[in-house]
Protein backbone atom coordinates (compact mmCIF):
# COMPACT_ATOMS: atom_id res chain seq x y z
CA UNK A 1 0.00 0.00 0.00
CA UNK A 2 1.24 3.70 -1.35
CA UNK A 3 1.31 6.57 1.57
CA UNK A 4 1.26 9.86 1.09
CA UNK A 5 2.93 12.48 3.46
CA UNK A 6 1.09 13.16 6.44
CA UNK A 7 2.01 17.00 6.51
CA UNK A 8 2.37 17.20 2.18
CA UNK A 9 -0.53 15.18 1.00
CA UNK A 10 0.35 14.24 -2.44
CA UNK A 11 3.82 13.56 -2.02
CA UNK A 12 5.02 10.34 -1.52
CA UNK A 13 5.74 9.19 1.55
CA UNK A 14 9.49 8.08 2.23
CA UNK A 15 9.62 7.43 6.60
CA UNK A 16 6.97 6.09 8.68
CA UNK A 17 7.23 5.81 12.66
CA UNK A 18 5.41 3.58 14.20
CA UNK A 19 5.03 4.99 17.27
CA UNK A 20 3.18 8.06 15.81
CA UNK A 21 1.84 6.38 13.22
CA UNK A 22 3.15 9.70 10.76
CA UNK A 23 4.45 8.88 7.12
CA UNK A 24 6.74 11.67 6.28
CA UNK A 25 8.36 12.72 2.75
CA UNK A 26 11.81 14.01 1.32
CA UNK A 27 10.66 17.69 2.50
CA UNK A 28 9.92 16.67 6.05
CA UNK A 29 13.15 14.70 6.83
CA UNK A 30 16.04 16.49 4.94
CA UNK A 31 18.49 15.47 7.30
CA UNK A 32 17.39 11.52 6.85
CA UNK A 33 20.03 9.30 5.53
CA UNK A 34 18.66 7.57 3.14
CA UNK A 35 22.20 5.82 2.08
CA UNK A 36 22.25 4.20 5.45
CA UNK A 37 18.66 3.69 5.80
CA UNK A 38 18.60 5.94 9.44
CA UNK A 39 16.14 8.49 10.39
CA UNK A 40 14.59 9.72 13.83
CA UNK A 41 11.25 11.23 13.78
CA UNK A 42 10.52 14.75 14.70
CA UNK A 43 7.83 14.03 16.62
CA UNK A 44 9.13 11.42 19.23
CA UNK A 45 12.96 11.32 18.19
CA UNK A 46 12.86 7.24 17.58
CA UNK A 47 14.42 5.84 15.05
CA UNK A 48 11.59 5.28 11.46
CA UNK A 49 11.55 2.72 8.66
CA UNK A 50 12.82 3.68 5.41
CA UNK A 51 9.75 3.02 2.61
CA UNK A 52 12.05 4.00 0.05
CA UNK A 53 11.17 5.15 -3.70
CA UNK A 54 8.87 2.48 -4.16
CA UNK A 55 6.11 4.63 -2.94
CA UNK A 56 6.68 7.30 -5.64
CA UNK A 57 7.34 5.25 -8.47
CA UNK A 58 5.73 5.08 -11.72
CA UNK A 59 3.61 1.62 -12.06
CA UNK A 60 5.02 -0.23 -14.62
CA UNK A 61 1.73 -0.61 -16.61
CA UNK A 62 2.65 3.22 -17.72
CA UNK A 63 6.49 2.38 -18.39
CA UNK A 64 5.75 -0.09 -21.29
CA UNK A 65 7.74 2.04 -23.71
CA UNK A 66 10.36 2.48 -21.61
CA UNK A 67 10.51 -1.42 -20.90
CA UNK A 68 10.56 -2.28 -25.06
CA UNK A 69 13.25 0.61 -24.93
CA UNK A 70 15.70 -0.89 -22.36
CA UNK A 71 17.09 -3.59 -24.65
CA UNK A 72 18.75 -1.00 -27.16
CA UNK A 73 20.63 1.37 -24.54
CA UNK A 74 24.35 0.76 -25.90
CA UNK A 75 25.55 -1.57 -22.75
CA UNK A 76 22.66 -4.46 -23.48
CA UNK A 77 22.59 -4.08 -26.98
CA UNK A 78 26.62 -4.68 -26.92
CA UNK A 79 25.72 -7.73 -24.96
CA UNK A 80 22.86 -9.17 -27.06
CA UNK A 81 25.40 -8.41 -30.58
CA UNK A 82 28.03 -10.32 -29.19
CA UNK A 83 26.25 -13.09 -27.86
CA UNK A 84 24.14 -13.35 -30.64
CA UNK A 85 26.81 -12.62 -33.93
CA UNK A 86 30.01 -14.39 -32.46
CA UNK A 87 29.01 -17.93 -32.52
CA UNK A 88 27.79 -17.60 -36.42
CA UNK A 89 31.32 -16.71 -36.76
CA UNK A 90 33.02 -19.07 -34.46
CA UNK A 91 34.10 -22.09 -35.94
CA UNK A 92 32.55 -25.27 -36.07
CA UNK A 93 33.85 -27.68 -33.99
CA UNK A 94 34.17 -28.37 -30.08
CA UNK A 95 36.17 -24.92 -29.54
CA UNK A 96 33.27 -23.53 -31.26
CA UNK A 97 30.50 -25.09 -29.46
CA UNK A 98 32.59 -24.32 -26.32
CA UNK A 99 32.46 -20.19 -27.31
CA UNK A 100 28.55 -20.75 -27.97
CA UNK A 101 28.30 -22.37 -24.60
CA UNK A 102 29.96 -19.51 -22.56
CA UNK A 103 28.37 -16.61 -24.25
CA UNK A 104 24.81 -18.29 -23.44
CA UNK A 105 26.23 -18.60 -19.84
CA UNK A 106 27.19 -14.53 -20.31
CA UNK A 107 24.16 -13.68 -21.45
CA UNK A 108 21.83 -15.33 -19.31
CA UNK A 109 23.97 -14.16 -16.02
CA UNK A 110 23.40 -10.73 -18.00
CA UNK A 111 19.39 -10.85 -18.03
CA UNK A 112 19.64 -12.21 -13.96
CA UNK A 113 21.78 -9.45 -13.27
CA UNK A 114 18.99 -7.01 -15.07
CA UNK A 115 16.65 -8.01 -12.53
CA UNK A 116 18.85 -7.20 -9.14
CA UNK A 117 19.81 -4.15 -10.58
CA UNK A 118 16.32 -3.03 -11.57
CA UNK A 119 14.60 -3.65 -8.54
CA UNK A 120 17.40 -1.77 -6.54
CA UNK A 121 16.29 1.02 -8.83
CA UNK A 122 18.52 1.78 -11.21
CA UNK A 123 16.67 2.77 -14.42
CA UNK A 124 19.74 2.32 -16.51
CA UNK A 125 21.10 -1.10 -17.58
CA UNK A 126 23.91 -2.67 -15.94
CA UNK A 127 27.20 -2.32 -18.08
CA UNK A 128 28.17 -4.61 -20.09
CA UNK A 129 30.86 -6.18 -17.76
CA UNK A 130 28.64 -7.12 -15.74
CA UNK A 131 27.97 -10.18 -18.61
CA UNK A 132 31.47 -11.49 -18.74
CA UNK A 133 33.20 -10.63 -15.67
CA UNK A 134 32.82 -11.85 -11.48
CA UNK A 135 30.90 -13.99 -10.03
CA UNK A 136 26.77 -15.26 -10.99
CA UNK A 137 27.56 -17.94 -13.66
CA UNK A 138 25.84 -20.39 -11.12
CA UNK A 139 22.60 -18.63 -11.73
CA UNK A 140 21.97 -20.86 -14.72
CA UNK A 141 22.49 -23.69 -12.54
CA UNK A 142 20.22 -23.22 -10.25
CA UNK A 143 17.55 -22.24 -12.88
CA UNK A 144 18.31 -25.44 -13.91
CA UNK A 145 17.50 -27.26 -10.80
CA UNK A 146 14.49 -24.70 -10.05
CA UNK A 147 13.20 -26.13 -13.65
CA UNK A 148 13.90 -29.99 -12.69
CA UNK A 149 12.86 -29.28 -9.10
CA UNK A 150 9.17 -27.92 -10.53
CA UNK A 151 8.92 -30.54 -12.87
CA UNK A 152 9.30 -33.45 -10.07
CA UNK A 153 6.91 -31.85 -8.16
CA UNK A 154 4.47 -31.95 -11.09
CA UNK A 155 4.95 -35.70 -11.85
CA UNK A 156 4.83 -35.79 -7.75
CA UNK A 157 1.42 -34.46 -7.80
CA UNK A 158 0.40 -36.65 -10.97
CA UNK A 159 1.26 -39.94 -8.98
CA UNK A 160 -0.47 -39.12 -5.72
CA UNK A 161 -3.32 -37.44 -6.93
CA UNK A 162 -3.75 -38.77 -10.16
CA UNK A 163 -4.40 -36.20 -13.40
CA UNK A 164 -6.46 -33.59 -11.70
CA UNK A 165 -4.00 -32.70 -8.99
CA UNK A 166 -1.46 -32.86 -11.85
CA UNK A 167 -3.33 -30.49 -13.72
CA UNK A 168 -3.99 -28.17 -10.79
CA UNK A 169 0.06 -28.30 -9.77
CA UNK A 170 1.18 -27.37 -13.38
CA UNK A 171 -1.71 -24.47 -13.62
CA UNK A 172 0.49 -23.40 -10.51
CA UNK A 173 3.74 -23.75 -11.52
CA UNK A 174 3.06 -21.83 -14.66
CA UNK A 175 1.52 -19.00 -12.70
CA UNK A 176 4.33 -19.48 -10.17
CA UNK A 177 6.91 -19.02 -12.93
CA UNK A 178 7.43 -15.34 -13.15
CA UNK A 179 7.65 -15.06 -9.24
CA UNK A 180 10.09 -18.02 -9.20
CA UNK A 181 12.13 -16.29 -11.50
CA UNK A 182 12.27 -12.94 -9.16
CA UNK A 183 12.75 -15.03 -6.40
CA UNK A 184 16.00 -16.42 -7.44
CA UNK A 185 17.69 -13.55 -8.99
CA UNK A 186 16.98 -11.75 -5.38
CA UNK A 187 18.11 -14.65 -3.40
CA UNK A 188 19.99 -17.01 -5.34
CA UNK A 189 18.14 -20.01 -3.40
CA UNK A 190 16.46 -22.82 -5.11
CA UNK A 191 14.80 -23.78 -1.81
CA UNK A 192 12.78 -20.38 -2.04
CA UNK A 193 12.25 -20.50 -6.01
CA UNK A 194 10.21 -23.61 -5.56
CA UNK A 195 8.64 -23.43 -1.63
CA UNK A 196 5.04 -23.45 -2.92
CA UNK A 197 3.96 -20.68 0.16
CA UNK A 198 6.89 -18.27 -0.64
CA UNK A 199 5.88 -17.43 -3.93
CA UNK A 200 1.87 -17.50 -3.00
CA UNK A 201 2.73 -15.22 -0.38
CA UNK A 202 4.92 -13.26 -3.11
CA UNK A 203 2.05 -13.01 -5.19
CA UNK A 204 -1.01 -12.14 -2.66
CA UNK A 205 1.45 -9.32 -1.66
CA UNK A 206 1.63 -7.87 -5.10
CA UNK A 207 -1.87 -8.47 -5.47
CA UNK A 208 -3.89 -8.06 -8.99
CA UNK A 209 -0.78 -6.24 -10.77
CA UNK A 210 1.21 -9.30 -10.84
CA UNK A 211 -1.92 -10.66 -12.83
CA UNK A 212 -1.82 -7.68 -15.14
CA UNK A 213 1.77 -8.79 -15.25
CA UNK A 214 1.77 -12.05 -15.90
CA UNK A 215 -1.12 -11.02 -18.69
CA UNK A 216 2.00 -8.55 -20.57
CA UNK A 217 4.41 -11.83 -20.34
CA UNK A 218 2.37 -14.19 -22.37
CA UNK A 219 1.59 -11.45 -25.08
CA UNK A 220 5.43 -10.58 -25.09
CA UNK A 221 6.58 -14.05 -25.45
CA UNK A 222 3.77 -14.29 -28.45
CA UNK A 223 4.87 -11.77 -29.24
CA UNK A 224 8.89 -13.12 -29.69
CA UNK A 225 7.39 -16.24 -30.59
CA UNK A 226 5.86 -14.71 -34.00
CA UNK A 227 8.52 -12.33 -34.80
CA UNK A 228 11.28 -15.15 -34.66
CA UNK A 229 8.46 -17.43 -36.76
CA UNK A 230 8.75 -14.81 -39.19
CA UNK A 231 12.45 -13.86 -39.18
CA UNK A 232 12.94 -18.21 -39.98
CA UNK A 233 10.25 -18.29 -42.63
CA UNK A 234 10.72 -15.15 -44.36
CA UNK A 235 14.99 -14.77 -44.63
CA UNK A 236 17.75 -17.14 -45.49
CA UNK A 237 18.88 -19.21 -43.23
CA UNK A 238 21.97 -16.91 -42.47
CA UNK A 239 20.71 -13.83 -41.55
CA UNK A 240 17.05 -15.78 -40.11
CA UNK A 241 19.30 -17.52 -37.51
CA UNK A 242 20.99 -14.11 -35.58
CA UNK A 243 18.18 -12.52 -36.08
CA UNK A 244 16.24 -15.12 -34.70
CA UNK A 245 18.62 -14.99 -31.61
CA UNK A 246 18.49 -11.28 -31.37
CA UNK A 247 14.82 -10.80 -31.36
CA UNK A 248 14.92 -13.72 -28.49
CA UNK A 249 17.70 -11.91 -26.51
CA UNK A 250 16.01 -9.00 -27.15
CA UNK A 251 11.85 -9.82 -25.77
CA UNK A 252 14.17 -11.37 -22.76
CA UNK A 253 15.49 -8.77 -21.72
CA UNK A 254 12.59 -6.77 -22.00
CA UNK A 255 10.74 -9.40 -19.84
CA UNK A 256 13.33 -9.79 -17.31
CA UNK A 257 13.31 -5.98 -17.20
CA UNK A 258 9.23 -5.72 -16.30
CA UNK A 259 10.05 -8.51 -13.43
CA UNK A 260 12.74 -6.34 -11.73
CA UNK A 261 10.63 -3.22 -12.18
CA UNK A 262 8.06 -5.20 -10.19
CA UNK A 263 10.05 -5.92 -7.31
CA UNK A 264 11.17 -2.43 -7.09
CA UNK A 265 7.54 -0.95 -7.00
CA UNK A 266 6.16 -3.45 -4.41
CA UNK A 267 9.31 -3.80 -2.48
CA UNK A 268 7.85 -2.23 0.82
CA UNK A 269 4.95 -4.64 0.18
CA UNK A 270 7.22 -7.53 -0.23
CA UNK A 271 9.82 -5.96 2.83
CA UNK A 272 12.58 -4.09 1.04
CA UNK A 273 13.53 -0.36 0.36
CA UNK A 274 14.86 0.90 -2.53
CA UNK A 275 15.55 4.30 -4.22
CA UNK A 276 15.74 5.20 -8.20
CA UNK A 277 19.69 5.13 -8.26
CA UNK A 278 20.19 6.78 -11.52
CA UNK A 279 18.14 9.74 -11.16
CA UNK A 280 20.02 13.00 -9.57
CA UNK A 281 18.44 13.51 -6.09
CA UNK A 282 18.19 17.20 -5.61
CA UNK A 283 18.34 16.60 -1.76
CA UNK A 284 22.21 15.45 -1.15
CA UNK A 285 22.35 14.10 2.45
CA UNK A 286 25.82 15.92 2.33
CA UNK A 287 24.57 19.35 1.45
CA UNK A 288 22.25 19.56 4.06
CA UNK A 289 22.65 21.78 7.06
CA UNK A 290 20.87 22.46 10.20
CA UNK A 291 18.70 25.46 8.69
CA UNK A 292 16.94 22.27 6.34
CA UNK A 293 16.40 20.75 9.62
CA UNK A 294 14.41 23.52 11.01
CA UNK A 295 12.89 24.67 8.27
CA UNK A 296 10.95 21.15 7.94
CA UNK A 297 10.26 21.74 11.62
CA UNK A 298 8.92 24.56 11.40
CA UNK A 299 5.91 22.89 8.63
CA UNK A 300 5.63 20.27 10.67
CA UNK A 301 4.83 22.42 13.99
CA UNK A 302 2.74 24.90 11.87
CA UNK A 303 0.37 22.26 10.15
CA UNK A 304 0.10 20.69 13.99
CA UNK A 305 -0.85 24.02 15.09
CA UNK A 306 2.00 24.25 17.68
CA UNK A 307 2.94 28.24 17.61
CA UNK A 308 4.58 28.57 20.63
CA UNK A 309 7.00 25.90 19.86
CA UNK A 310 7.25 27.59 16.32
CA UNK A 311 7.89 30.59 17.83
CA UNK A 312 10.57 29.76 20.60
CA UNK A 313 12.33 27.51 17.36
CA UNK A 314 12.79 30.85 15.81
CA UNK A 315 13.90 32.88 19.03
CA UNK A 316 16.48 30.50 19.59
CA UNK A 317 17.78 30.35 16.14
CA UNK A 318 17.58 34.07 16.14
CA UNK A 319 20.21 34.35 19.23
CA UNK A 320 22.97 32.16 17.18
CA UNK A 321 22.49 34.52 14.24
CA UNK A 322 20.44 38.21 15.05
CA UNK A 323 20.07 39.52 11.24
CA UNK A 324 19.39 35.74 9.59
CA UNK A 325 16.71 37.20 6.91
CA UNK A 326 14.90 34.25 6.85
CA UNK A 327 14.15 33.49 10.33
CA UNK A 328 13.14 37.42 10.54
CA UNK A 329 10.33 37.00 8.10
CA UNK A 330 9.30 34.35 9.07
CA UNK A 331 9.08 35.40 12.96
CA UNK A 332 7.64 38.80 11.44
CA UNK A 333 4.78 36.67 9.87
CA UNK A 334 3.86 34.54 12.53
CA UNK A 335 3.59 37.35 15.11
CA UNK A 336 1.86 39.47 12.52
CA UNK A 337 -0.78 36.54 11.74
CA UNK A 338 -0.92 35.85 15.76
CA UNK A 339 -1.48 39.64 16.38
CA UNK A 340 0.90 38.92 19.54
CA UNK A 341 2.52 43.10 19.73
CA UNK A 342 4.50 41.83 22.92
CA UNK A 343 6.64 40.36 20.81
CA UNK A 344 6.51 42.20 18.07
CA UNK A 345 7.95 45.06 20.07
CA UNK A 346 10.80 43.25 21.25
CA UNK A 347 12.09 42.61 17.79
CA UNK A 348 10.60 45.23 15.92
CA UNK A 349 14.11 46.79 15.19
CA UNK A 350 15.10 43.37 13.14
CA UNK A 351 11.97 42.67 11.78
CA UNK A 352 11.51 46.98 10.70
CA UNK A 353 15.06 46.41 9.17
CA UNK A 354 14.49 43.57 7.27
CA UNK A 355 11.03 45.28 6.13
CA UNK A 356 13.28 48.47 4.65
CA UNK A 357 15.72 45.94 2.60
CA UNK A 358 12.59 44.60 0.97
CA UNK A 359 11.32 48.13 0.78
CA UNK A 360 8.15 47.55 2.26
CA UNK A 361 6.22 50.64 3.33
CA UNK A 362 3.06 49.02 3.62
CA UNK A 363 4.53 46.45 6.01
CA UNK A 364 6.39 49.27 7.75
CA UNK A 365 3.31 50.44 8.39
CA UNK A 366 1.66 47.93 9.23
CA UNK A 367 3.99 46.57 11.88
CA UNK A 368 4.58 50.18 13.22
CA UNK A 369 0.57 50.40 14.12
CA UNK A 370 0.74 47.55 16.04
CA UNK A 371 3.51 48.68 17.74
CA UNK A 372 1.23 51.89 18.59
CA UNK A 373 -1.20 49.79 20.07
CA UNK A 374 1.98 48.47 22.98
CA UNK A 375 3.64 51.90 23.24
CA UNK A 376 1.42 54.72 21.91
CA UNK A 377 3.57 57.93 20.42
CA UNK A 378 6.52 55.12 19.69
CA UNK A 379 9.64 56.32 18.54
CA UNK A 380 12.68 54.39 16.75
CA UNK A 381 15.61 54.48 18.88
CA UNK A 382 18.10 53.85 16.18
CA UNK A 383 18.45 57.34 13.73
CA UNK A 384 19.57 55.26 10.35
CA UNK A 385 16.33 53.26 11.13
CA UNK A 386 14.28 55.83 11.38
CA UNK A 387 15.66 57.40 8.06
CA UNK A 388 15.38 54.33 5.99
CA UNK A 389 11.91 53.82 7.44
CA UNK A 390 10.40 57.45 6.78
CA UNK A 391 12.65 57.04 3.27
CA UNK A 392 10.53 53.52 2.71
CA UNK A 393 7.31 55.48 3.80
CA UNK A 394 8.07 58.22 1.98
CA UNK A 395 7.61 56.22 -1.33
CA UNK A 396 4.76 54.24 -0.54
CA UNK A 397 2.51 57.49 0.16
CA UNK A 398 2.46 57.13 3.85
CA UNK A 399 3.65 60.85 3.82
CA UNK A 400 1.91 61.63 7.48
CA UNK A 401 3.42 58.29 9.15
CA UNK A 402 6.88 59.24 7.63
CA UNK A 403 6.95 62.64 9.22
CA UNK A 404 5.72 61.38 12.61
CA UNK A 405 8.27 58.86 12.63
CA UNK A 406 11.22 62.00 12.04
CA UNK A 407 9.65 64.69 14.42
CA UNK A 408 11.51 65.82 16.74
CA UNK A 409 14.59 64.23 15.52
CA UNK A 410 17.31 67.19 15.66
CA UNK A 411 16.08 66.59 19.70
CA UNK A 412 16.03 62.79 19.74
CA UNK A 413 19.26 62.39 17.88
CA UNK A 414 21.43 66.22 18.21
CA UNK A 415 24.81 64.37 16.89
CA UNK A 416 23.36 62.14 14.10
CA UNK A 417 25.14 62.10 10.83
CA UNK A 418 21.60 61.73 10.12
CA UNK A 419 20.11 64.31 11.08
CA UNK A 420 20.43 66.13 7.00
CA UNK A 421 19.29 63.10 5.28
CA UNK A 422 15.98 63.09 7.91
CA UNK A 423 15.09 66.99 7.40
CA UNK A 424 16.14 66.32 3.66
CA UNK A 425 13.18 63.80 3.44
CA UNK A 426 10.49 65.90 5.87
CA UNK A 427 10.74 68.80 3.25
CA UNK A 428 10.51 66.42 0.54
CA UNK A 429 7.31 64.97 2.16
CA UNK A 430 6.15 68.04 2.95
CA UNK A 431 6.82 69.64 -0.28
CA UNK A 432 6.32 66.39 -3.19
CA UNK A 433 3.84 65.03 -0.69
CA UNK A 434 1.61 67.45 0.97
CA UNK A 435 2.46 70.81 -0.59
CA UNK A 436 3.02 72.54 2.20
CA UNK A 437 6.25 74.65 0.64
CA UNK A 438 6.97 77.49 3.45
CA UNK A 439 7.39 74.37 5.60
CA UNK A 440 9.55 72.17 3.58
CA UNK A 441 12.06 75.99 3.03
CA UNK A 442 12.05 75.91 6.85
CA UNK A 443 13.64 72.59 7.36
CA UNK A 444 15.77 72.92 4.34
CA UNK A 445 16.75 76.39 5.99
CA UNK A 446 17.74 74.37 9.09
CA UNK A 447 19.99 72.29 7.23
CA UNK A 448 21.74 74.86 6.28
CA UNK A 449 22.58 76.23 9.05
CA UNK A 450 22.99 73.09 11.24
CA UNK A 451 24.64 70.51 9.00
CA UNK A 452 27.86 73.07 7.53
CA UNK A 453 29.73 70.01 7.27
CA UNK A 454 27.49 67.47 5.94
CA UNK A 455 27.80 66.35 2.36
CA UNK A 456 24.28 67.30 1.41
CA UNK A 457 24.80 70.97 2.89
CA UNK A 458 25.82 72.22 -0.77
CA UNK A 459 22.66 71.14 -2.57
CA UNK A 460 20.39 72.76 -0.40
CA UNK A 461 20.44 75.94 -2.22
CA UNK A 462 18.92 73.99 -5.24
CA UNK A 463 16.35 72.43 -3.44
CA UNK A 464 15.40 76.14 -1.74
CA UNK A 465 15.09 77.34 -5.37
CA UNK A 466 12.85 74.55 -6.28
CA UNK A 467 10.91 75.21 -2.99
CA UNK A 468 10.27 78.76 -3.79
CA UNK A 469 9.26 78.29 -7.42
CA UNK A 470 6.82 75.31 -6.28
CA UNK A 471 8.88 72.36 -7.90
CA UNK A 472 9.35 68.97 -6.98
CA UNK A 473 12.00 68.43 -4.43
CA UNK A 474 14.76 66.10 -6.38
CA UNK A 475 18.12 67.29 -6.27
CA UNK A 476 20.72 69.12 -8.62
CA UNK A 477 21.16 67.19 -12.19
CA UNK A 478 23.95 65.42 -12.86
CA UNK A 479 26.38 67.44 -15.05
CA UNK A 480 28.95 65.73 -17.67
CA UNK A 481 31.00 69.20 -18.25
CA UNK A 482 34.60 69.20 -17.86
CA UNK A 483 36.34 72.19 -16.50
CA UNK A 484 39.10 74.21 -18.55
Amino acid sequence: MKHDCHYHPGDPAKWHCSDCQIHYCNRCMPDADTRQRKALCPGCNKTMRYLGAATEVVPFWNRIGSFFRYPFHSDPLIVVTICTLVPIVAPANLVGLLIWLLLALALFKYTYAVINHTAEGHLKPPSVSVAFTGSGFNIVILQLLVFVVMGGLVGLAASVGGPLLMLLALAFVVLALPASIMVLAMERSVGAAVNPMNLAVLISRIGTPYFLLYGYLILLLLASGIAQDFAINQFPIWLSQPLSGFLNSTFTLILFNMLGYLLFQYREELGFAADIQDEPDGMDIHQRDRSTRLDADIDINLKDGNYDRVQAMLKESLKQNRLDPVRIEQLYRLLTARNDTMELYQYHPRILGWLTGRNDGDGIASVLEMLEKTEPGLKLDDPELSVRCAQCLYQSGQFKLALRLLQDFHKRFPDSNELAPAYLLVAQTLANGMNQWEKASAFLTFIQKRCANHPLHEQVPVFLAQAEKRERLKGPKASFATSD
